[in-house]
Formats: structure tokens, C-alpha cells, sequence
């Protein structure tokens, strides 16, 4: 602060102007060395190690989309394959069903209502319920649906 107080106007021109010279040798320098040989062989070797590094990474998510990919295919294919048994073993256990039972046709074609005109109640024929006015409600709560066949539930 005394320096600025005790020196001419001169002075303080003069060292102003040496300052901004100082800035500008150091920018220069510093532009030279940017563009020199070697520190563009450091730029080159900085973006190489770049390039690899992205490639390896899009390496790596193609990996894993290929075997996210495959184990989706594979998860499909097992799942169509359950369905496909499920409906295999559903069909025959229904065909052997019918056969045993001697049944041709849909549960539309062999119910026909006339159990409940019976009064079939719990699996005894003939057994009418306690309640007349109600009586075809109560028999159908006491029916089960069995694979397309209306089977009076025992018990």
C-alpha cells in the first residue's frame, strides 16, 4: 500500500505495463508448449485410451443384451413348454375322464337341470330339501362342476 501512495503516476504506468507483458509471454509459453510435438503425442495417446475404453464398454453391453436376450428366449420357450404340457395332461386326464365315465360331449349337453327337479341333495337321489320354496337353490349349492360333468357333492 505505501508503494502505490509514495509512486508517481508514471511508475504505476510503467509497472502495469510490465505486468500485462508478463501475462502474455506465459500465455504464449503456454500456447507453445500445448502445440508442441509432444504434447500432442499425449493428446493422441489420451483419446486412444478413450476410443478403447468406450469400445470395450459397448463390447460389454452387447454381451449382456446377447444374454439377456437369450435367457428371455429360454424362459419362453420353458413357459410355452409348461402351458403346453399343462394342456397335454389336462386334455388327457379330461379324455380319460370321459372315457371311464362313458361321457361324449360338453358340461351344456350333460347338465340338464334334472337334478335339481329330483331334489338331489348332498348325492342321496330322491332326497328333497327342508325348504320347498328354495328347494332348486339349495340343490345347486350342493352340486359341483367336474370337468364338464355335474357331479352331486358326496359328504
Amino acid at each position: 500500500m505505501n508503494w502505490s501512495k509514495n509512486a508517481s503516476f508514471a511508475d504505476r504506468l510503467s509497472a502495469a505495463a510490465e505486468a500485462k507483458k508478463a501475462q502474455l509471454e506465459r500465455a504464449a509459453q503456454a500456447r507453445s508448449e500445448a502445440e508442441s510435438p509432444a504434447a500432442i503425442k499425449r493428446r493422441m495417446a489420451r483419446d486412444a485410451v478413450k476410443v478403447a475404453r468406450d469400445a470395450r464398454i459397448a463390447e460389454r453391453r452387447a454381451t449382456k443384451l446377447a444374454v439377456e436376450a437369450r435367457q428371455a428366449a429360454a424362459l419362453a420357450a420353458a413357459q410355452a413348454a409348461e402351458v403346453a404340457a399343462r394342456e397335454a395332461a389336462l386334455k388327457a386326464e379330461q379324455e380319460a375322464r370321459d372315457l371311464s365315465k362313458g361321457h361324449r360331449g360338453s358340461a351344456s349337453e350333460d347338465y340338464d337341470g334334472s337334478e335339481l327337479r329330483r331334489g338331489v341333495r348332498k348325492g342321496r337321489p330322491g332326497v328333497r330339501c327342508a325348504r320347498r320354496g328354495d328347494h332348486e337353490r339349495h340343490a345347486r349349492a350342493q352340486l359341483h362342476v367336474l370337468g364338464g360333468r355335474v357331479e352331486p357333492v358326496v359328504g
